[in-house]
C-alpha cells in the first residue's frame, strides 16, 4: 500500500519529497507580546535551514498576528477589506526578515508575493515557485492569497495544494491538537490523529473551516506540532517527539 506521506521521496529525505511549514505571525514574538523577537527568528530558520539542507523541498507562509490582523480591527471599527490587506502587508514583513535570516544560514530563499510589489518579492507564479524549490531553494510565500476574508491557515493550504507537498506542517504554540487549550484547561485531552471530519465536527482550533476543507478536497496531511520546542521541525519531520496528524479517514 502506498503512503502519500512518503511516496517520491529522495534518498537523503527523512520521509517527505515537498513541504510547506506554516508559522504563524505570533510564533515570531518570542515571550514578547508584540513584534518580531530577531533570536526566535533565528532559531526558526536555523531548523527550516535544517530540513532543507536533508534534500526535502520546503516553502513556508508566515501569519502576520505579530503585527496586525485584520479581524480584531474589524471588530474595532475598520472596514473588514481593508483591514485584512494591511494583514497582508505585516506577512511580507515578516516573510523578508525570515528571508534574511535563512540566506545569513546559507540557504538560498525566495519570497514570493500575491501582491505586487517588485521592488521587494517576485510575484506569485506557481510554475516559478516549483521550479525555485526542484532548484533547492526554499520559498515563502507572502500576502496570503492576496485576497481579504481569507487566512493565512487557507492561504497555507492553498498553496500545499498547488505545490503539490507530500505534507501541511503547523507550527504553533502547543505539542499537537487538544479538545480544549491546554494552556486554559489543564485537564484538555491531546490527539494523536484525527480525521478532518473529527477537526470540523468537533470545532476544534487548528486551523479555520475554509482551510481544512481545503485539505480534505486534496487529501493533503496536516501535522500539528509546538514550533517553539528545540530542533522541532526537523525532529517532527523524522517521525520524533510530539504532534498530531489530521488525515482522511479510511
Amino acid at each position: 500500500m502506498t503512503n502519500p506521506l512518503t511516496d517520491h521521496a529522495p534518498d537523503n529525505a527523512p520521509g517527505y519529497r515537498r513541504v510547506l511549514l506554516k508559522v504563524s505571525g505570533e510564533a515570531l514574538m518570542g515571550n514578547g507580546s508584540y513584534g518580531i523577537d530577531p533570536a526566535t527568528v533565528d532559531g526558526i530558520a536555523a531548523d527550516v535551514a535544517a530540513v532543507a539542507r536533508t534534500g526535502v523541498e520546503v516553502c513556508l507562509v508566515i501569519g502576520g498576528g505579530n503585527i496586525f490582523r485584520g479581524v480584531a480591527a474589524a471588530a474595532r471599527g475598520m472596514d473588514r477589506a481593508q483591514g485584512d490587506y494591511a494583514g497582508m502587508l505585516a506577512t511580507v514583513i515578516n516573510a523578508l526578515l525570515m528571508q534574511n535570516s535563512l540566506e545569513r544560514q546559507g540557504i538560498a530563499t525566495r519570497v514570493m508575493s500575491a501582491i505586487q510589489m517588485s521592488s521587494i518579492a517576485e510575484p506569485y507564479i506557481r510554475r516559478r515557485a516549483v521550479r525555485h524549490m526542484e532548484k533547492g531553494r526554499v520559498v515563502i510565500f507572502a500576502a496570503g492569497t492576496g485576497n481579504p476574508f481569507f487566512t493565512t491557515d487557507t492561504g497555507a493550504a492553498l498553496r500545499a495544494a498547488e505545490m503539490e507537498c507530500s505534507a501541511l506542517f503547523k507550527g504553533t504554540q502547543v505539542d499537537g491538537v487538544y479538545s480544549a487549550d491546554p494552556r486554559k484547561v489543564p485537564d484538555a485531552r491531546r490527539y494523536d490523529t484525527l480525521t478532518y471530519r473529527d477537526v470540523l465536527a468537533n470545532d476544534l482550533n487548528v486551523m479555520d473551516a475554509a482551510a481544512i476543507s481545503l485539505a480534505r478536497e486534496n487529501k493533503l496531511p496536516i501535522v500539528v506540532f509546538n514550533i517553539h520546542e528545540k530542533d522541532a521541525f526537523s525532529r517532527v519531520m523524522r517521525g520524533e517527539g510530539r504532534f498530531t496528524t489530521i488525515v482522511a479517514s479510511d
